[in-house]
């Protein structure tokens, strides 16, 4: 491919590792699966913390439901382990409001019924075709690295829900994390415009949505070298961001009336944040969280600006001007590392929103894998060329809905999945996400 050029796909795309190496990653992702939730309570696991999440211990029964279906039933062929739990732990059958009432399998029950699943899964990964030369789903380990990363989600899904519950639920332990780096930078930085590969490449695994790869001519623009702050947006709040319809959309001016919204989802009344068991004075360097599409557009108004499309955002976190070509994560081709993002959970929270310097995008953009997602003013739309695979239920069923585009990843969000092509997206109202945002202009 040459470094500008648009590129399309085949349907897997998947690089295939051994299959020891899928042993460990599977084993790895389901201890850290149960670490999450090893010191919740049976009450805790099996509650309903809000009607926006599932039960956690639904989520650990639907874990291993998919990985039957997909690594099992559809990539060898074999009848469910347990039929009668398929349309229990379906997850476009049965809304998360519903799962509370559904009759799905207990704590112990849960992870007998992981277990089993991953000894017969593990028993098919002896004689899978992993070469390319497999079968659709085989060929280049496409489906053991789709459920490795399906699990993944689901941690952060997880996470998502024990953020919403009482606190106490769950205190856990925290790895330090960077404070601001000092130094002083620009407040916005520059992107050139011009032709830009937007996608996935060939190379690797990336789901559906994510690919083709194609080319998109943007025009120069500006966006912010950081996430919006804290600090930025008390000073939004003070100045009556959420009395001052000039600055909402008309549905976002509506929903904030209909909710009564004031203030990001786990700020308190009195200058403080909440985070899991712990309640603090709010950090003015770190990115604001938990804030909807339509508050984040609002914050953007108020500065006579704009969200970024995710075409844009893709193109700071990514595109090297000087040389022409694309890179896989913002700082280069190099896998993440505590030194370059705030990934991979264990911090439970985000770190100062400058606090990675050697994470920068080629045009100098920090943070942008990574601490929180960001909305972008897109909604979730296919690729020209898009092709459902392996399923249309992952993407094809939302494109046209509601739906707003959210990029980067969180701390929340493990290391695997956290690529810079990665389509996030969600109702533009919703503030279980760990999202935060920064704005654009044109230049």
């Amino acid at each position: 491919m040459r470094p500008g050029s648009a590129e399309t796909v085949p349907r897997g795309g998947a690089d295939s590792l051994p299959r020891e190496a899928y042993r460990r990653l599977l084993a790895e992702g389901r201890e850290r699966t149960l670490s999450l939730v090893a010191d919740v309570d049976e009450a805790d696991l099996d509650r309903v913390h809000d009607p926006l999440m599932s039960p956690l211990v639904w989520d650990l029964g639907h874990i291993a439901a998919f990985e039957d279906l997909w690594l099992c039933q559809r990539a060898a062929g074999l009848e469910p382990l347990r039929p009668e739990l398929m349309r229990v732990y379906d997850a476009d059958e049965t809304p998360r409001a519903d799962r509370g009432e559904l009759p799905y399998l207990r704590h112990a029950q849960a992870l007998e019924y992981m277990d089993a699943v991953r000894s017969r899964a593990l028993d098919v990964l002896d004689d899978a075709d992993l070469s390319p030369d497999g079968d659709d789903l085989n060929a280049g380990g496409f489906v053991w690295e789709m459920l490795v990363q399906h699990e993944h989600q689901h941690n952060e899904t997880m996470l998502q829900t024990l953020a919403l519950a009482a606190p106490g639920t769950v205190a856990p332990e925290r790895r330090p994390l960077p404070g601001p780096c000092g130094e002083d930078g620009p407040a916005t930085v520059l992107v050139e415009g011009g032709p830009f590969p937007l996608g996935a490449s060939a190379d690797g695994f990336a789901y559906d949505n994510e690919r083709p790869r194609h080319e998109v001519d943007l025009a120069t623009f500006e966006i912010d070298r950081t996430a919006v702050t804290n600090g930025a947006y008390s000073e939004f709040v003070e100045v009556g961001g959420y009395d001052r319809p000039e600055w909402w959309s008309e549905a976002g001016w509506e929903w904030r009336g209909r909710e009564r919204v004031d203030r990001p989802r786990y700020w308190t009344g009195d200058g403080r944040e909440r985070r899991f068991e712990r309640t603090a004075e709010l950090d003015p360097c770190l990115p604001v969280m938990h804030v909807s599409w339509y508050e984040a557009d609002a914050f953007a108004r108020s500065q006579g600006r704009r969200l970024p499309t995710e075409a844009e955002w893709e193109k700071a976190a990514t595109w090297d001007v000087s040389a022409g070509e694309k890179r896989i994560h913002p700082w280069g081709e190099e896998e993440p590392t505590a030194e370059r993002a705030n990934l991979d959970q264990s911090g439970f929270g985000p770190a100062a929103a400058d606090a990675y310097a050697d994470g920068a995008s080629p045009c100098g953009a920090r943070g942008m894998i990574g601490d929180a997602w960001e909305w972008t003013a897109s909604p979730l739309e296919p690729y020209p060329g898009f092709e459902a695979f392996p399923y249309p239920e992952y993407s094809e069923v939302f494109f046209g809905g509601p739906y707003k585009v959210l990029r980067g990843g969180s701390w929340a969000t493990r290391s695997r999945p956290a690529r810079a092509t990665f389509r996030n997206w969600d109702h533009p109202q919703r503030r279980q996400v760990f999202t935060g945002f920064r704005c654009a202009s044109d230049a």
